[in-house]
């Protein structure tokens, strides 16, 4: 069969050039178009669903929520592994997927079945599913750094939730931009006890008379001089003199104010965690998710790029600071497959011109490895294979092998 093979393609010289060529387009395409990263992605085909249920043990989460979760996610087509956690005021629950299920397919299964547990959930439980992308999908990671010393950790983390994260969010390719750190500036209201027992006033009357406050509502039309004007109230709650005068309950006739039994401030969030950079002290920052499949290199260009402009937008003294940037590892991988592609061509070519005496002997393997590698990226683009560490470093050492081959065929060739 290979004695035939031979035969054929030197009677069909021509042919065997014109699949070359054809070939080497092909392989040229396939290159431009294959995602470029620095690790293999091994992790499973999975759907997270996060569902929060603030205030509640993790007991009653795990109860009301993770067990009517988990018991209706084992029935997903697909699915081999489902895993609920419970935890304080929260409950994650990881649904795994067969291997080569499309991410997409069993996002969209996971919320046909999610749909169909909602009414078992508590009424104040908000669910919600993760990103559409995997544990390697962390490309990129900065920090807010104020050099002038004007602005706290709350403001710093205002400019990241406010302005940084929506200008990332409109970058092709990219999941979800995390916040880190900082402080998430809210209005808090501290009850006094003493104050409530005293005007008989409960939490529950002043939780609802804050959320019955911070209202807007529509009614209908009036018309007026032939023009129709709507009607509608404005109640929401924009100050911190807006919370003081809410109005809780009536004492003969007269009003009972969210002041009179409570103190309004404004302050931070509770933190599970901090961010800090070098050692020198707090910084608010963001992580950066690739979504699944996609160009992790093309990706950080535009990302990089954006966060230039962004910088101008930013107050005098605060600094963008990358902390992790996953493009330098992609690109030096990149440059030494290329050097140690263009280092054997020419050691093939001088190896043949030296002990053969023929350089025309050495265009063979020199055509030969680049088409060989070409190749391999057309496979490679068609199995949905990115180039990585790996698979660029499998590329390289079939290169030896290859060389190895085509100067052991030319050498018996010119023995005979």
């Amino acid at each position: 069969m290979i004695a035939y093979i031979i035969r054929w393609s030197l009677k069909n010289r021509l042919l065997v050039l014109l699949a070359a060529l054809f070939m080497a387009v092909w392989g040229l395409l396939s290159l431009q178009k294959t995602p470029l990263d620095a690790l293999p992605d091994l992790s499973d085909v999975q759907v997270i669903i996060r569902v929060s249920y603030p205030g509640k043990a993790p007991q009653v989460v795990e109860n009301q929520v993770t067990y009517p979760l988990t018991t209706t996610m084992l029935s997903v087509p697909g699915a081999k592994t489902v895993r609920g956690f419970s935890m304080f005021g929260d409950a994650y629950v990881y649904v795994l997927f067969e291997d080569g299920t499309d991410p997409y397919w069993a996002r969209s299964r996971v919320l046909e079945y999610l749909s169909q547990v909602q009414s078992s959930l508590p009424a104040d439980a908000k669910t919600s599913l993760g990103p559409d992308a995997t544990g390697v999908g962390w490309i990129y990671e900065y920090a807010l750094v104020d050099r002038s010393g004007k602005y706290s950790l709350a403001d710093l983390r205002g400019f990241q939730d406010w302005l940084l994260k929506y200008e990332l969010k409109t970058v092709p390719d990219v999941a979800e931009v995390a916040s880190v750190g900082g402080m998430v500036k809210q209005y808090q209201i501290v009850v006094d006890p003493e104050r409530m027992r005293t005007q008989g006033i409960t939490h529950q009357q002043i939780v609802s008379a804050v959320q019955a406050a911070n209202q807007e509502n529509g009614g209908s039309v009036l018309e007026l001089g032939e023009a129709e004007y709507m009607v509608r109230t404005t109640g929401y709650l924009k100050s911190m003199q807006d919370f003081n005068h809410v109005v809780i309950t009536t004492r003969n006739g007269i009003p009972v104010l969210l002041q009179d039994v409570a103190t309004l401030r404004e302050g931070p969030e509770m933190r599970r965690g901090i961010a800090e950079l070098n050692g020198e002290g707090e910084v608010a920052g963001g992580i950066i998710v690739l979504r699944y499949g996609k160009n992790a290199l093309n990706t950080l260009h535009a990302v990089k790029a954006r966060l230039q402009e962004i910088q101008k937008s930013l107050p005098a003294g605060v600094e963008i600071v990358p902390t992790y940037d996953r493009s330098q590892l992609i690109e030096h991988a990149i440059d030494t497959l290329s050097f140690k592609l263009l280092e054997e061509f020419v050691v093939v070519a001088i190896i043949c011109a030296l002990f053969l005496f023929h350089f025309r002997s050495a265009l063979v393997a020199i055509i030969s490895l680049p088409l060989g590698i070409l190749g391999a990226f057309i496979i490679m683009r068609y199995q949905g294979v990115n180039a990585n560490i790996m698979s660029l470093g499998g590329i390289a050492i079939a290169i030896g092998a290859m060389v190895d081959a085509a100067i052991v065929m030319i050498e018996n060739m010119h023995k005979v």
